[in-house]
């Protein structure tokens, strides 16, 4: 069972280089118990790529994920500004809640 949960949705723009990215990162448990980071990129407005990492332990997921975190940033990654105050985002296929696994997309 995971103690906390973990999300983070950032994106790096950059009009001069016709740049919208986003980087989403969440840890999720899988149905049978497994912790699973889950990362989706891509160009903002697509549905990205994704990748899912699994791991028997929270805190070698929760390391890759600050790991990962701190690399993005340094490659200019930010929180989106009117994040802070907008609604979270929510997922789009119908389903209200679950793992990240069953395809779901990010909203704004």
């Amino acid at each position: 069972m995971i103690a906390q949960h973990y999300r983070l949705y950032i994106e790096r723009n950059d009009a001069g280089q016709n740049m919208a990215r986003f980087y989403a990162l969440s840890i999720e448990e899988t149905l049978f118990g497994q912790i699973c980071l889950v990362r989706r990129w891509g160009r903002i407005g697509t549905r990205g790529r994704i990748v899912q990492h699994s791991f028997d332990d929270e805190g070698e997921a929760v390391a890759l994920f600050l790991e990962l975190l701190r690399a993005k940033r340094t490659r200019g990654y930010r929180p989106r500004l009117e994040a802070r105050h907008a609604e979270r985002p929510r997922l789009v296929d119908g389903a209200a809640s679950g793992p990240i696994s069953r395809g779901w997309a990010w909203t704004r």
